[in-house]
């Protein structure tokens, strides 16, 4: 089948197409013809790898601006120099590439150099050295930025930082970027002098991971000393750690009275000086009196500072004088000071020891503040004095002690010696003791000998401490105490019924002999009544007489106060001998024989029955004239009373009996009373009386 030439045209169209293009195709090429190199390669480095054609030829076109930076290594493109971004940030270069056909072309490669951190900041100077006066104010510039900046060929940021050795707070940059230095806390010159200033330049920041290249400047501080301070009065005592304020103790001194001293006055702590703390400046100090110097008699010499006298003192009256330092310069700059002037009696002789020496011991280890003890004598403190003749008795109470010579004693005000540090062993110390008069500042020395010794040996290997003694003593009291309440608790046991029982006793028989019945004051005798009377046959005469209700006692009993009361009342009678018993009971036998009998009526008209307590006697209105002296007695219960009286009695007789030990004051012959309490709930009191005299009766009736 013939092939339509309408369809051949085509295909032989396009395969003349694809003969041209394969004819164009260069003979060189490159992957990247824009690579990139960080600066400061390796000689060697490969740049780009260059594929080559068949039946092509590639080569460095001479002509291209950095041909001299490469070289064709076969298909590689390498560097044959270091190359520098600082110097070049890109490389430009052309290859040829050419056939045998004649066919040429050209490549061009531009290589980009990385710019990679070498280089470190750059300080103008490294060292600088900067002058800077005491008294500069507070924020003030130090050194400028300009003459601290640092430059990076690297063209990276630079970041600043200040360190100091030993002056941390007092200079600072202004910021991080600005390495400026100010100063931020006043100088002193007193707390240093100089110093030194490290200050670091970095292309990168403080702390970064990155590599950091670091520039360091070194800059010096010298401080200059300014007129800063006031005069010091010498001595003087620093108040802080700065030694910036120095504090002086006034002086003071002594004058006779009515004598001019030609010299310049002793003053303690010393003369009269002043200095310029400002030391490098050292100004001129001048001295003058600003006040307390009444009718002018001291005068300082301006430049020395001597204190001298004008004229007499007239007066015992002390001296405060108000001395002024200032700076010859400035007088803004100016202290003042207070001088004491004492006013005394002339001393005619100065103090002086009487012996010249004195012998002392003391022992090995003991504490400091121990004893010096006298020499032979290990119980006695040793004690030095100094007397005066000045003195009636020698004795100047105005003489202190000291030690002048050694550190290992001190002697106290009063003479006494004293260890002032821990010996350590045996040896033979001599020392100088001083005793001083403090008014007339006069001075007498002698010398104390001390042997120190080992100390002697302590069985209980324990020495006891004031402490020790206080705690034992304290366990000693107590123990006494417990003693002393078990030694009360006993004799309580054995002896406390008794000791109770004559309290009571004694209490209640004031009560009972304490009161007495108001209710008959108008009666020849109130407070008796004859309930019997009667003769006996041996001439004795009994009355029973029955004593008036008493008022209540105003203090308040509990019950069994209130039971005790009658048997203690009853305890109070005054008990009879045997004698007095047997003459009662006959008395008692006749008057039940006579109990019949009228009384005649000696006291009262009429009867009181309202009361049933109370007993009382009184003239019956019916009394026979012819009765002649019988008595009629009244029943009213007193047979009742008298037998509970009765065995109340004899129940206290035998109580008596048993406490006899205790009490024998309670018997008595004669007279025998017994009282009874007057409360309506209880019988009767009675008192008895007995008489062993016909003669006594008479009286008593004629009394009646």
């Amino acid at each position: 089948m013939a092939v339509s030439h309408w369809l051949l045209a085509p295909v032989l169209l396009l395969l003349l197409f694809v003969m041209q293009v394969s004819a164009q195709e260069p003979g060189c090429s490159v992957e990247n013809n824009r690579p990139s190199v960080d600066e400061n390669n390796p000689i060697g480095y490969v740049v780009t790898t260059v594929h080559v054609q068949q039946g092509f030829t590639a080569e460095i076109d001479p002509t291209s601006p950095d041909a001299s930076f490469f070289i064709l290594q076969g298909s590689e493109l390498q560097l044959k120099q270091v190359v520098d971004y600082e110097k070049e940030n890109f490389l430009l270069v052309y290859l040829k590439c050419y056939s045998a056909a004649g066919q040429s072309d050209s490549l061009e490669i531009i290589v980009a150099i990385v710019n990679m951190n070498d280089n470190s900041p750059v300080f103008k100077e490294t060292n600088h050295t900067k002058v800077v006066p005491e008294d500069t104010e507070v924020n003030a510039t130090i050194i400028v930025r300009e003459d601290l900046s640092a430059s990076d060929d690297d063209l990276d940021t630079i970041f600043y930082e200040l360190t100091t050795v030993d002056t941390d707070g007092y200079f600072a940059i202004k910021g991080v970027n600005n390495p400026e230095i100010y100063l931020r806390r006043a100088l002193d010159y007193e707390k240093f002098k100089s110093t030194t200033l490290l200050l670091y330049a970095r292309d990168r920041p403080v702390g970064s991971t990155e590599t950091t290249n670091t520039a360091t400047a070194t800059i010096n501080i010298l401080i200059e000393q300014a007129d800063t301070k006031s005069p010091w009065f010498q001595p003087c005592t620093f108040i802080n750690t700065e030694k910036s304020i120095c504090i002086s103790s006034p002086y003071t001194g002594r004058v006779n009275i009515s004598e001019v001293s030609t010299e310049p006055l002793i003053l303690e702590p010393g003369p009269i000086y002043a200095i310029d703390p400002d030391y490098t400046l050292n100004e001129k100090i001048l001295y003058s009196i600003v006040g307390g110097n009444t009718d002018e008699v001291f005068s300082v010499d301006a430049n020395t500072g001597n204190l001298t006298m004008n004229k007499a003192v007239t007066s015992p009256d002390s001296f405060l004088l108000q001395v002024m330092a200032t700076q010859a310069n400035n007088i803004q700059k100016y202290s003042v000071v207070t001088v004491e002037i004492k006013v005394i009696n002339k001393s005619l002789n100065p103090p002086y020891f009487e012996n010249k020496i004195y012998n002392g011991t003391t022992y090995v280890g003991l504490a400091p503040k121990s004893f010096v003890f006298q020499a032979g004598d290990p119980s006695t403190p040793l004690m030095i004095a100094a007397v005066d003749a000045d003195f009636p008795d020698k004795v100047n109470p105005n003489i202190e002690y000291y030690i002048k010579n050694s550190t290992a004693f001190i002697a106290t005000k009063d003479g006494l010696i004293l260890t002032n540090v821990m010996l350590q062993s045996p040896e033979t110390l001599v020392i100088e003791a001083v005793g001083k008069d403090t008014v007339s500042v006069q001075e007498a020395s002698t010398v104390i000998k001390v042997d120190v010794i080992p100390a002697p040996d302590v069985t209980s290997g324990k020495i006891y401490t004031v402490k020790d003694m206080a705690i034992l003593g304290g366990t000693l009291a107590a123990l006494l105490l417990i003693a002393l309440i078990f030694l009360g608790v006993m004799i309580y046991k054995w002896y406390g019924k008794p000791v109770k029982y004559l309290i009571r006793k004694k209490f209640f028989k004031e009560i009972s002999t304490g009161y007495h019945n108001q209710s008959y004051k108008q009666d020849k005798h109130p407070d008796v009544s004859i309930k019997q009377h009667q003769m006996t046959e041996n001439g004795n005469i009994q009355l029973t007489t029955c004593v008036p209700e008493q008022p209540k006692l105003s203090l308040p009993l509990s019950n069994a106060e209130a039971d005790i009361i009658p048997r203690t009342a009853i305890a109070s009678t005054i008990t009879f001998d045997q004698e007095e018993k047997e003459e009662e009971e006959e008395a008692e036998a006749e008057e039940k024989a006579e109990h019949e009998k009228e009384v005649k009526s000696i006291l009262k008209t009429d009867r009181h029955v309202a009361d049933d307590g109370y007993k009382a006697v009184w003239f019956e209105t019916d009394v026979d004239p012819d009765a002649g002296e019988r008595v009629k007695v009244i029943e009213d219960n007193a047979a009742d009373d008298d037998d509970d009286s009765d065995q109340d009695l004899k129940k206290v007789e035998e109580e008596e009996e048993e406490e006899e030990v205790y009490d024998k004051d309670d018997d008595h012959r004669g007279l025998g009373v017994s009282f009874a309490s007057e409360s309506p709930s209880l019988p009767a009191a009675e008192v008895v009386v007995k008489m062993s005299r016909t003669d006594t009766v008479a009286e008593d009736d004629n009394s009646v």
